[in-house]
């Protein structure tokens, strides 16, 4: 069934509306400035083997660097991105060009990023993004390590030797967060505003990526190759671009922004949808029609029985009811400063509060000598982010995504 799908086009006609990215605008009006800031500049990205990642380097080329490492902890992603790459006609891909299986918080990397630097351009795009990580402590200790510990590692070193732009990727989660991701990425971008006066700096926040890696849009291609039901909340609305604009959304942010800037999408509310609704579109695209079930073992149940030439196709949808899950989401607060006419696509949140980097410090300082206790556990974690983050109301419910098909 998938070889008949072209996703960029169902997303296009079925997801975002558009016939074209919402940020062509931005990006023909800024052109000379991106070619001046990319051109011949040698580029490190970290997390590059992900959907955005992928998306951000293939925007990036387009303006000819002279040199792009790529460092991933996922090998077979960096595989398939290069073959990616030199599959794709018209890519440039600059000589020096080199991807490492390494984790950005190892000491390897700190001799990668010695020996082939200085970088004019890094972007960070190494983050747990997944709400499902809210099962316990030890994925929440990972997430906050990855999220928040190692990012404001990796400022301290470039410190001595920032690059002309750096860019870390954010989440609209970060916006009154309700899960201890989303509350991690709001630390993160504090972390941010206290390195931003000694390292050109940015950040985006935005909005769900259809079909990026790992993705529940993602899963429903990977239920199809396996013959398995569909599965999604029902009542969960989201923001949605496409894989090409959220890579033009952090090029853009990482170029064109001021030291400090926080960017998202102007998007409308109208625009945004419900996985199950992206579920029942994508099926009737391959001319299929849902039969609904009533439970997740009715419909595993009608999947396993499936005749070959069925246009009926089980799925169980349902609402919502894992921890951390927010009805709807937002790219802004009551009280930010937001700028809404620079960019055409493009808001930007200017002037956010700063702590210090003594206070940023202590405050990284005391997550990891928390996590790093023995028998804690997630309630203690999520009241120490509470402390931090005055918005942060976390939803618990005692299940997980996990428990979901």
């Amino acid at each position: 069934m998938t070889n008949m799908i072209n996703i960029n086009q169902f997303i296009n006609q079925c997801i975002t509306g558009r016939s074209e990215s919402m940020f062509l605008d931005d990006l023909r009006n800024n052109q000379n400035i991106l070619f001046n800031e990319i051109a011949e500049k040698k580029v490190l990205v970290i997390g590059g083997a992900g959907t955005i990642g992928l998306n951000f380097i293939k925007c990036l080329l387009q303006y000819k660097p002279s040199k792009l490492i790529v460092a991933d902890i996922n090998e077979n992603g960096l595989t398939e991105l290069t073959r990616d790459l030199r599959s794709t006609y018209g890519m440039h891909v600059p000589d020096d060009f080199k991807t490492y299986p390494v984790n950005f918080g190892d000491p390897v990397f700190l001799k990668i990023l010695t020996e082939h630097g200085p970088f004019d351009i890094i972007a960070n795009f190494a983050a747990h993004k997944h709400v499902r990580s809210e099962k316990d402590h030890y994925s929440v200790s990972a997430l906050l390590e990855n999220n928040v510990i190692k990012a404001e590692k990796l400022l301290k070193t470039l410190v001595n030797c920032p690059p002309k732009h750096f860019f870390c990727v954010s989440t609209d989660k970060a916006a009154n967060p309700v899960n201890i991701m989303g509350a991690s990425k709001k630390i993160m971008e504090e972390v941010i505003m206290a390195y931003s006066s000694l390292i050109p700096i940015t950040t985006a926040r935005f909005a769900n990526v259809a079909f990026s890696s790992g993705s529940l849009l993602d899963g429903f291609l990977s239920r199809l190759m396996k013959r398995q039901p569909f599965s999604a909340p029902m009542d969960v609305k989201r923001y949605f671009v496409s894989p090409e604009e959220a890579g033009q959304i952090c090029l853009l942010a990482c170029v064109l922004g001021s030291s400090g800037d926080i960017f998202f999408p102007k998007l409308e509310e109208c625009q945004m949808m419900t996985f199950s609704d992206i579920g029942i579109k994508l099926l009737n695209y391959l001319g299929l029609e849902p039969e609904i079930h009533n439970s997740e073992e009715e419909a595993r149940l009608a999947a396993s029985k499936m005749a070959p030439d069925t246009l009926q196709y089980p799925v169980y949808f349902f609402l919502s009811d894992t921890s951390g899950e927010k009805a709807f989401e937002e790219f802004y607060t009551v009280g930010e400063d937001v700028n809404l006419t620079s960019f055409y696509s493009l808001g930007v949140i200017k002037n956010a509060s700063k702590r210090s980097i003594a206070e940023i410090t202590a405050l990284t300082e005391s997550i990891e000598s928390l996590i790093n206790q023995p028998n804690i556990t997630k309630k203690e974690i999520v009241s120490m982010l509470s402390k931090y983050i005055p918005n942060f109301e976390h939803i618990e419910t005692g299940k997980n995504l996990d428990q979901k098909m």
